[in-house]
């Protein structure tokens, strides 16, 4: 299928952004890497006029690190997985951003982009929880507002993102030393049919601070609490997976659809999160 005639606009700043994007409303969309959005656009699935591209938009390139790192949300993800900084201090996040999509995907796309479409399926939103992101929004000149993504990402394809706001940045945190970071995933097709991914930071032959997310099973990408509960304080030579993989399943709410049965999406979560501990903690194998 063929796009819909649209207006195209390419503003300099934020502050054009925010003002074109105010003044067209429900008749604009933003464009930076435009992976998903122009494929739902030629399925005939969106029925806008004008289309903002933001990709020149100073504040919205870059990738550096002062304590935590800071990524401009027009960033693609080859330009991640590249980055030296990252390369050479968030190691976790180069991988992860190695298996998005494919090569042309990572090419074009960009992590704002990924994250303001809200596919279920993410691996960024996934990464970005369990590590401890957090993403600044904002709206032209006015002050930027910074979410944690379990409180960006609402639902599918849903944000918290406001009229006019652009996701400016993604920020995630310098890790302490011992501090170990797995992302996995399993796909039967060309998305993700479940994502796990967790930060354990280890200290005197323990777990002194565990966070665990499950991502592509449901809505959205969550925390297991209950499971971070049970790693938490543990000897690392002498944790149960199988244990803490079953509170995983017990805690994620699974939608069923063509790569499982709710239950079926349990049993992933379950296998997969034992296998992401297992290599975060080979100790304990």
């Amino acid at each position: 299928m063929k796009l819909a005639p649209f207006e195209l606009h390419r503003p300099a700043s934020l502050v054009e952004a925010s003002e074109l994007l105010e003044r067209l409303g429900d008749e604009a969309v933003v464009y930076c890497g435009g992976t998903e959005l122009l494929l739902v656009a030629k399925m005939g699935l969106t029925d806008f006029t004008a289309l903002v591209d933001v990709k020149g938009i100073p504040e919205l390139s870059g990738v550096g690190a002062n304590g935590e790192l800071r990524i401009g949300g027009a960033v693609t993800h080859r330009e991640l997985e590249r980055s030296p900084v990252v390369l050479s201090d968030w190691p976790a996040l180069a991988e992860m951003e190695r298996h998005v999509g494919n090569l042309r995907v990572r090419n074009t796309g960009t992590i704002g982009g990924n994250l303001c479409f809200a596919d279920p399926h993410s691996d960024p939103a996934t990464f970005l929880l369990a590590v401890g992101g957090e993403l600044t929004l904002q709206r032209g000149s006015g002050p930027g507002r910074r979410l944690r993504v379990d409180e960006f990402v609402r639902g599918p394809y849903a944000t918290a993102l406001e009229a006019g706001e652009l996701l400016v940045s993604v920020h995630v945190p310098r890790l302490p030393e011992g501090s170990r970071v797995v992302h996995r995933k399993i796909a039967f097709r060309e998305r993700p049919a479940i994502t796990v991914a967790t930060r354990l930071d280890v200290s005197d032959g323990g777990v002194a601070e565990a966070r665990l997310a499950v991502g592509s099973v449901g809505a959205r990408p969550v925390r297991a609490n209950q499971a971070e509960r049970l790693l938490g304080g543990s000897d690392t030579g002498s944790i149960d997976f199988a244990a803490i993989g079953e509170a995983a399943a017990s805690e994620v709410d699974p939608s069923e659809d063509l790569n499982g049965t709710v239950e079926y999406k349990r049993q992933l979560v379950r296998v997969l999160t034992a296998r992401v501990l297992a290599e975060a903690l080979p100790e304990s194998v």
